[in-house]
């Protein structure tokens, strides 16, 4: 199927997709919301205390706290999404998420000290745990092989679209002085719950979930809803027929649907790769995006400065995520998150000798434009390609479970970076400023290295296709040569067996 004969078939699974999607921009906006409080004057004078320097603001302790708040509810969140999901489907979870989402809102906006308002972060980051596993998987799942990428990556795009907006609006009220400053922010966050729910409410049930659960005649009714019926070209009864076959092929590879079967047999080294992928996110600076308004203030630009460079590092990054479409239908997953990885590497070495230079004007400006070049770099190749990869690399049945213990290892270096990097850039505590860059360089050359030898590419490939090729334990750098049939080889099985020869090889 051609990317044109996919999007002409499945019109209404894009819509669905691109809908469930948009919840991640909820999770995006409170990211940059948080960060940017901690250059946000009026916010500082409300929460923040008298520091060493004669300064208001927030200690380097309670930023830690603050940011690492959202990622301790989202570890829980995820956790709890993995089993409740697979068991009550992804449309009653979603719903039950945005309207917890909508209560703990309240907490954020009424909080008249910084502990109510940690406490609201780690209650917040409960549903948008859920999110970030429910969005990806649903996108993988209700749509053909040829649209995969598309909709998997298009989370990563809502994901910038929450920090632009939440940059536009830190801009546009930064000059406030009285509580709306900050809680017209907070109260932004109600406007995206309640549409979502209804569209949810009317969206199908993933069809794979339902062939999972044995409902196959509601599968098909589902499918039936994610296409367009007027192409008579397609068959609703093959396609599911081909998902209970997928299903049947990996339970006799590993049965099995807990999360303690994420480790067991070929199903550790598929877990093994979602987690370094996303983990490696975080390992390669990206953190410092998430701080680069604080990170501006301090590198010497003004307030409306380095919320203006906040702007545009998120439109930079909007655009990078339309365009990282392109190349990976002319490069695949593999070879863009390899060679996003080694020119991030790069240009945070630069960032960091930059660093030792006399700090000037013109040495902040450089630094801040550094910093807009790795935002786009990585939001064309890293960040939204692993969104792909943590949906295709997993079995169908341990897909969720997978994807939970992938965001939940990218949630706990989120903590630790949460930790060091206000620490990195804050002026009474290590003051780095960019000489950071180096540090996490070298932790982005260590992903550069893994990915080379550990991660395939699985383009183009169906989910049967992947299930044989991790079961014949095809090398890495050998995925994308290496022909497969996953039919002939069942039928091939079975010979086999009736000869008494387990031993025989069908992947070439």
């Amino acid at each position: 199927m051609s990317l044109w004969q996919g999007i002409k078939l499945y019109p209404k699974a894009i819509g669905w997709s691109v809908l469930l999607s948009t919840a991640i921009i909820m999770e995006g906006y409170d990211g940059v919301l948080m960060g940017s409080f901690y250059a946000y004057p009026a916010f500082q004078a409300k929460y923040g205390q008298l520091l060493p320097d004669g300064t208001v603001g927030l200690s380097a302790p309670w930023q830690a706290g603050l940011s690492n708040g959202v990622n301790v509810g989202e570890i829980l969140g995820l956790f709890v999404n993995g089993i409740v999901s697979e068991r009550y489907g992804y449309r009653k979870t979603m719903i039950v998420s945005l309207i917890a989402t909508i209560a703990f809102i309240f907490v954020n906006f009424f909080a008249q000290n910084v502990e109510t308002l940690l406490a609201g972060e780690i209650l917040i980051g409960i549903p948008l745990g859920v999110f970030q596993t429910l969005t990806v998987t649903y996108a993988s799942e209700v749509c053909p092989v040829v649209l995969r990428a598309y909709l998997t990556t298009y989370v990563n795009l809502c994901w910038v679209i929450g920090q632009f907006i939440a940059s536009g609006v830190l801009r546009a009220l930064i000059h406030r002085t009285d509580e709306w400053a900050y809680r017209i922010p907070f109260a932004i966050q109600w406007i995206w719950p309640i549409p979502i729910i209804i569209g949810v409410f009317l969206a199908p049930e993933s069809p794979w979930w339902l062939a999972r659960k044995g409902r196959t005649e509601e599968a098909a009714r589902s499918l039936q809803r994610l296409t367009e019926s007027t192409d008579t070209d397609f068959e609703v009864q093959n396609i599911v027929a081909m998902m209970v076959y997928t299903n049947e092929l990996e339970r006799e590879i590993q049965e099995g649907t807990t999360y303690l079967d994420c480790f067991n047999g070929i199903d550790l080294r598929r877990t093994e790769i979602v987690c370094i992928v996303w983990a490696a996110q975080n390992l390669c600076g990206s953190g410092l995006m998430g701080y680069s308004t604080y990170f501006y203030r301090q590198a010497g630009l003004s307030t409306d400065g380095a919320f203006n460079m906040s702007l545009a590092q998120y439109a930079i990054g909007m655009v990078g995520t339309v365009f990282s479409w392109v190349l990976m239908s002319y490069f695949g997953r593999r070879t863009l998150y390899l060679g996003g990885l080694m020119c991030l590497f790069v240009f945070l070495m630069v960032v960091g000798f930059v660093a030792l230079a006399n700090q000037t004007d013109a040495t902040a400006w450089v630094t801040g434009s550094m910093l807009l070049v790795y935002t786009f770099l990585y939001d064309s190749s890293v960040g939204p390609v692993c969104y792909s990869l943590v949906a295709e690399i997993p079995s169908t049945r341990l897909r969720t479970k997978s994807v939970v213990l992938a965001r939940n290892l990218y949630n706990i270096i989120s903590i630790v970076n949460g930790v060091i990097i206000p620490f990195m850039l804050n002026p009474e505590a290590w003051n780095w400023k960019g000489k950071a860059g180096f540090f996490w360089g070298s932790l982005c050359f260590c992903c550069v290295v893994w990915t080379f030898f550990r991660l395939p590419e699985p383009n183009g490939r169906t989910f049967g296709e992947l299930d044989v090729l991790f079961k014949q334990r095809i090398s890495a750098r050998k995925f994308s040569s290496t022909s497969v049939d996953a039919f002939q080889i069942r039928v091939a099985e079975n010979e086999a067996a009736s000869d008494g020869d387990e031993n025989k090889g069908y992947a070439s």
